[in-house]
């Protein structure tokens, strides 16, 4: 049986070197006066078949074809926020064993419950780059936060409780919280969770600035472009997202030429102003990553085969200086 650190197939290798190609292009290098934060919502990351390329017949269909894919991808930013990480941990274990000691994962147990749908929310960062300073934890909604009268409130606890770690680089420390919103039957399903971030964050953020430490709020949102209810409604108490990141695809579905009927449910967002704003820490640039054209060039896999094998979304980035 091949392993993760075994030569792969020369067809294998060609999409390896395109990948990294596109990536040099693509994402800046790491330096001393910047940092790399991304956020992934990795399809179901969880088993592995071990073959180079999974066969039709194969469960799960995520081979070592795809996880070198999303390694290479992980290995260019300093801390990755990763949503839908599942129970089972063997992609996970084999990313860490490729990527090797310079590199630390933290991570959620997984949410008990149907709609949590047996996922955890998790941090993979290079030890070299940043580190963890102390804080980690999830967020819970006080109680006398639920089922208030008279406002789109929340009636229970989130679905999956959001995860925050606070990371140091140089003088600049930031708390980063993943998190991973209830999609629901309807868009008005997401509305409580996405209100209760905002007005959580708006406080936390007020709070963090007197000692001195940045908030970043990125993950999955299950929200749609500016000016609709969901977008509205995470943004409510000042949350920003930086224009690097505006109208970009978020999911191998999109289309880059038409982005009318694209949806924007991956975000990185913080606070421009006030209280909130950053500090020691200046945007330099942003983007996506587009995996798709370097990735099983030799087969005739759909964009949803492909999404089984790395992800149905898009990494999104942010590049900050110092």
């Amino acid at each position: 049986m091949p392993t993760i650190h075994d030569t792969p197939p020369v067809v294998v290798q060609r999409d390896l070197a395109s990948l990294t190609a596109a990536l040099d292009e693509q994402i800046p290098a790491k330096t001393d006066t910047n940092l790399l934060i991304a956020t992934w919502n990795i399809r179901s990351f969880s088993s592995l078949t071990r073959k180079w390329t999974a066969s039709g017949n194969d469960r799960p269909k995520r081979d070592l074809r795809g996880l070198r894919a999303i390694i290479e991808i992980l290995s260019r930013f300093d801390v990755i926020a990763v949503q839908e990480l599942k129970g089972d941990l063997r992609a996970l274990r084999d990313t860490m064993r490729f990527l090797g000691d310079e590199w630390g994962f933290l991570m959620t147990d997984v949410t008990a419950g149907d709609a949590g749908n047996n996922e955890r929310l998790a941090f993979i960062f290079h030890r070299s780059r940043v580190r963890p300073s102390g804080l980690a934890g999830e967020l819970v909604v006080p109680p006398e936060r639920l089922n208030v009268v008279g406002v789109q409130s929340l009636r229970e606890q989130f679905v999956r409780t959001p995860y925050a770690v606070s990371f140091q680089r140089g003088n600049a420390t930031f708390i980063l919280v993943t998190l991973h919103i209830l999609f629901g039957d309807v868009e008005a399903d997401r509305i409580p969770e996405l209100r209760e971030i905002a007005d959580i964050f708006r406080d936390w953020a007020r709070r963090s600035n007197r000692f001195h430490h940045n908030l970043f709020c990125l993950g999955d949102f299950n929200i749609d472009r500016e000016g609709s209810p969901l977008f509205d409604a995470f943004t409510a108490t000042g949350l920003t997202i930086p224009d690097e990141l505006r109208n970009l695809p978020r999911t191998v579905f999109d289309d880059a030429d038409d982005p009318s009927d694209d949806n924007f449910y991956d975000q990185i967002a913080w606070f421009r102003s006030g209280r909130g704003a950053l500090m020691n820490l200046t945007v330099s640039s942003g983007g996506n990553f587009d995996f798709q054209p370097h990735v099983y060039t030799n087969t005739n896999l759909s964009r949803t085969s492909i999404s089984h094998r790395l992800s149905d979304h898009l990494p999104l980035w942010v590049e900050f200086a110092m």
